[in-house]
């Protein structure tokens, strides 16, 4: 009995592991964020015109999250920083792409509430867990 245990345990330890990371993989390569229909370009060493012709495009359309940075400076400026940042957390659930930058703009937040209020506590008040401490890493940055 102890044996036959032990040989599923082992089984298990070395099934397992390949599973995970075979469904992991699989379903990172089917997420719902990601448009079948994204803008790829190939560029070959003597294509000058593609490379400025994407520098222009890039140019006049900007990445998501500056426009999200921007809008959510502009909600601290007009209301509080607790409602930029509970719009920076519902942004991020909703697209899950923009978590990696949730922590650059959390800081930005945070160095312009400093800035908005004039005092590092006053600004640390409207401090919420929103990707870790990153806000108030802004508020001791802008001191």
């Amino acid at each position: 009995m102890n044996s036959a245990a032990r040989r599923i345990g082992r089984t298990l330890a070395l099934v397992l592991p390949v599973v995970l990371v075979l469904s992991g993989t699989l379903a990172v390569t089917r997420v719902p964020w990601a448009s079948p229909t994204s803008e790829s370009q190939m560029l070959t060493a003597s294509s000058g015109t593609a490379a400025n012709h994407q520098t222009s495009h890039q140019a006049r359309q900007r990445a998501p999250q500056d426009v999200l940075r921007d809008r959510l400076l502009a909600d601290l400026q007009e209301k509080d920083p607790g409602t930029a940042l509970t719009h920076l957390q519902e942004a991020t659930t909703k697209r899950p792409s923009m978590a990696k930058h949730c922590a650059s703009i959390a800081r930005a937040l945070g160095r312009a509430a400093v800035q908005k209020y004039g005092a590092a506590h006053r600004a640390q008040a409207y401090s919420r867990p929103v990707c870790d401490t990153s806000f108030a890493s802004g508020v001791a940055t802008a001191q």
